[in-house]
């Protein structure tokens, strides 16, 4: 069954919700018991299914680098997003952790689909300036399809537009509250309801708020203990820059989410869609086996010592979350070694 985005019948009662019913993702500490292997726990998670749609047609995934982009960093989470759709990646892979997310369905019994990188816009001139709001991604979405210049389409059929913005731009609440969000535009100002997600580079900013692992937060003492030496250093970064492996997680927490509840009524936890606890969101800071306590787990060690637990195209290596696997009823990702 094709799902298409302009869900018009819906919107009455979504318009009404604020903007404070974007997803949010901000690193913080779990409440976790570090004598348990936690990884999440069917007795204190109520994830439900609200009735919504899910994105169950293959999802096209159109970037906008909004800003003045490293090309490297660029290539780097270019690699990333190609790796959802590949085969060759050894195993555990990104495509390996997507199958995860695919599991969930709408109330037609249609999984979450594959989902590809099928396009991008270069925004290096700020369209709507170095501060944005919540609100602004809306608009720098509506400018990307709409420009004269190599726009991407406006695919409202199944499309999902990923906003990613460089080291010098400033988004409410970023740095302070979130560290990505994502949520769906609305008619009056693209022209039809699409879901979308933010994410912005915390290199500059904030590594310590949005890099966790690979970075930690000022008078915060000391880090915990990582799977590099048994000690207090941080993580390195398997790609060479923490805000970059960091944000690498960050988005695949936002794609996760918006793909299983892109209109804010399918999949969360709880009643109140103004303040969902979405799949990603319940395993936060879960990356492998026993994480717990700060600890991301079990992962593994490339021959620099840097942490990653998934394989990409081209030789990458990743550190991303794990996120919640409805049948197994915890937090999973595919180099759990249990």
């Amino acid at each position: 069954m094709e799902n298409k985005f302009h869900f018009f019948h819906y919107l009455h009662f979504l318009l009404l919700l604020s903007s404070s019913c974007f997803s949010l993702v901000a690193f913080s500490w779990i409440p976790y018991n570090e004598n348990k292997n936690y990884e999440g726990s069917s007795d204190l998670v109520n994830l439900e299914y609200h009735m919504g749609p899910v994105l169950s047609s293959p999802i096209k995934l159109y970037v906008i680098w909004y800003g003045h982009w490293n090309p490297s960093h660029q290539a780097t989470i270019r690699d990333f997003l190609n790796s959802f759709s590949s085969s060759y990646a050894p195993h555990p892979s990104v495509a390996d952790w997507w199958r995860t997310v695919r599991l969930y369905t709408d109330q037609t019994g249609q999984n979450i689909s594959t989902i590809s990188l099928s396009g991008e816009f270069f925004d290096f001139k700020y369209s709507q300036g170095k501060y944005l709001s919540r609100l602004s991604m809306q608009y720098v979405i509506k400018n990307a399809v709409r420009s004269y210049r190599e726009s991407i389409p406006l695919n409202y059929k199944n499309g999902v537009y990923l906003v990613l913005t460089s080291y010098d731009v400033q988004v409410q609440e970023f740095c302070r509250a979130v560290c990505g969000f994502h949520y769906f535009t609305f008619p009056s100002i693209l022209g039809v309801t699409v879901p979308y997600a933010w994410v912005g580079y915390s290199g500059k900013q904030c590594p310590g708020f949005c890099a966790y692992p690979f970075a930690w937060p000022k008078n915060s003492g000391k880090p915990p203990p990582n799977t590099r030496n048994g000690g207090n250093n941080l993580m390195g970064a398997p790609n060479g820059d923490p805000g970059v492996d960091g944000m690498i997680s960050v988005i695949a927490h936002e794609l996760a989410e918006v793909s299983s509840n892109p209109l804010v009524n399918a999949w969360y936890a709880g009643d109140n869609p103004i303040s969902p606890t979405e799949i990603a969101d319940l395993c936060l800071g879960v990356y492998g086996t026993g994480a717990g306590g700060g600890y991301v787990g079990q992962v593994y060690k490339d021959f620099r010592g840097n942490g990653f637990n998934l394989h990409g195209v081209k030789g990458r290596k990743f550190l991303v979350q794990w996120v919640w696997n409805p049948l197994r009823r915890r937090c999973f990702g595919p180099n759990a070694m249990d």
